[in-house]
């Protein structure tokens, strides 16, 4: 076994370059670490690594950065998989930054505007083909689609706070999933503490979409930085089945209560984490910046990460052992599709927002892209770091005419 500051170094190398290179969404990030940890290297066998990602697909957290930090944890210990994530989080969040500056900074300029009138009806496709991959693995009985009927309609009709609906589908599965035993109220009493969540918000609201702050953000993020800091340890813990699990609970709050973003804003936003490699949730590293600067992109992005380090480097062996306990697995058979009916709820607007332009032509070019984009998805598996730069082409090309 080499010394722990070889190790170290060899992590970090190995998960910059994963980090520069990790186009393809979480199932791609997890083949490249099987690859180059179990194949290439040795450092576990295939049955561990299976192991490793089965703890981290029960988790919530976005899957594949938590692989690289158990991958991290397994190699060199609480110090490795510090140095993994990190390193593996890095060059995501320093492209989101560069684009997030370039992205206010040339707004309204013709061109970014016809390179997002291609990208955002791509990333509409990727937000319904990941509603159908989770509905086919997610979705096995009547009960399963009845919860994520209602929670799609009570988030469209009566915007009942997200994470209030994940907890109460929880107790829902629970109730309809739950394992031959009559103890179930023994095992809702720890859930109850979850229906106290995290403060909404530390700093003014107002009624009208926040300006952008300066580059660093400086004179915001005294401010700020509470907010940004609850609201994204909030978010990072309820990410259950995947990154794009974070919209709902971002389009819900920071578009229509805190009024960070418009719709067309969060939605580039969402196109930029698709078009970067690695997380999709380094998205929240957008909405950082145009809240408080490049302070506020750095503090949201550690928040968001931040119970994925703690559930990993602290949780790990435990949830070893308790992964197939029966209630833990009829509270997520709950939460599963009530996921999917949240994220439908919140692809709608953004769906109606990404196609309906201000001509018709525009509008039908918006449309097509989108359809070509889905079908692309879900009949060839085509990539997403494929899709979303050949959306921007065709709206810059559409923009030349």
């Amino acid at each position: 076994m080499p010394s722990l500051s070889a190790r170290l170094l060899e992590l970090a190398q190995l998960f910059l370059k994963l980090g520069l290179i990790g186009f393809g969404g979480p199932q791609a990030h997890i083949a490249m670490i099987n690859d180059e940890a179990v194949v290439r290297r040795g450092w576990f066998t295939q049955e561990q690594f299976l192991e490793g990602v089965a703890i981290c697909e029960m988790l919530p957290g976005p899957a594949s950065t938590q692989m690289g930090i158990y991958t991290g944890y397994v190699r060199a210990g609480q110090l490795g998989a510090l140095v993994a994530g990190i390193c593996f989080i890095l060059p995501a969040f320093l492209i989101v930054l560069t684009l997030s500056w370039a992205y206010f900074r040339f707004q309204g300029i013709p061109q970014i505007e016809y390179l997002f009138l291609g990208v955002t009806p791509v990333v509409i496709a990727i937000i319904f083909g990941f509603c159908w991959k989770l509905a086919k693995r997610a979705i096995t009985d009547v009960k399963g689609v009845a919860i994520a009927l209602a929670v799609l309609l009570v988030t469209l009709l009566f915007q009942v706070n997200i994470l209030l609906q994940f907890v109460l589908a929880g107790i829902v599965g629970l109730i309809l999933y739950r394992p031959p035993s009559n103890r179930t109220s023994a095992w809702l009493v720890p859930l109850l503490p979850m229906m106290q969540v995290l403060p909404k918000t530390l700093a003014t609201v107002s009624t009208d979409t926040l300006a952008l702050s300066s580059f660093w953000g400086l004179e915001r993020i005294q401010e700020y930085y509470l907010t940004l800091i609850f609201f994204f340890l909030k978010v990072g813990s309820f990410i259950f089945g995947g990154g794009l699990v974070i919209l709902p609970l971002l389009e819900s709050e920071v578009v229509n209560q805190f009024h960070w973003l418009t719709r067309s804003e969060f939605l580039d936003g969402v196109a930029i984490g698709e078009f970067t490699p690695g997380p999709v949730v380094i998205a929240a590293a957008f909405v950082g910046y145009k809240v408080a600067g490049a302070m506020g992109a750095l503090i949201s992005a550690i928040a968001i990460f931040t119970p994925s380090f703690l559930f990993i480097m602290g949780a790990a062996p435990l949830l070893v052992r308790i992964r197939q306990n029966p209630w833990i697995r009829s509270f997520l058979q709950g939460v599963t599709p009530a996921v999917l009916g949240a994220i439908a709820a919140a692809a709608i607007p953004l769906a109606q927002t990404a196609i309906i332009q201000d001509t018709l032509g525009r509008s039908i070019l918006a449309a097509m892209i989108s359809i070509l984009a889905l079908v692309a998805l879900i009949r060839f598996k085509r990539p997403t770091w494929q899709l979303v730069p050949a959306g921007a082409i065709i709206g810059l090309i559409a923009g030349a005419f």
